[in-house]
């Protein structure tokens, strides 16, 4: 019986592990917090919440593209982390998220837009950082001219600039 109960209990301390060891894959950001995730998320590093620097950003496999948009004049280049890996990074488990800027306009971006080769969490405009002035310090961009499926009012409203957070929801 003491042997059953040993073993029940190691199974279960065992099952629970990885759970553990995956609430504490996300690091705590060390430079100025950037962006801040929360709502439906398995991974956080500040309570409820999981909050990114630009170092943070910049070790999940940045992705650089050249586009134009309605808001810029010619082609400029943009590199950031791709919405969808940001998506799994936090472990997002909704259909939708809320992403809002510094002066709280908010849009939703549905998960049929985290796709691979979609929008992409800009932090860099033609290999510079990007001011609060300048659209930045954070922008979704979508790579409009290499889909012509993203070139529409609809994706142009979810191309919010100036990101300061998201709330993973339903």
């Amino acid at each position: 019986m003491i042997a059953r109960t040993l073993t029940q209990m190691a199974t279960l301390a065992i099952l629970a592990l990885p759970q553990t060891l995956a609430a504490e894959t996300l690091p705590a950001p060390t430079g100025e917090v950037l962006l801040t995730i929360t709502g439906e998320i398995t991974q956080t590093n500040d309570g409820d919440a999981a909050r990114f620097d630009r170092a943070m950003l910049e070790t999940l496999d940045p992705v650089t593209f050249t586009t134009s948009t309605i808001w810029t004049e010619g082609p400029q280049e943009f590199t950031g982390v791709p919405l969808k890996t940001l998506m799994e990074t936090v472990g997002a488990e909704a259909d939708s998220l809320a992403a809002t800027a510094v002066n709280d306009y908010a849009v939703k971006i549905p998960d049929s837009d985290w796709i691979e080769g979609g929008p992409i969490v800009a932090y860099l405009q033609n290999g510079a950082p990007m001011s609060l002035r300048e659209k930045g310090p954070l922008w979704v961009v979508y790579p409009f001219d290499g889909n012509p499926g993203f070139q529409n009012e609809v994706t142009y409203s979810r191309a919010i600039w100036q990101l300061d957070r998201i709330e993973v929801a339903d």
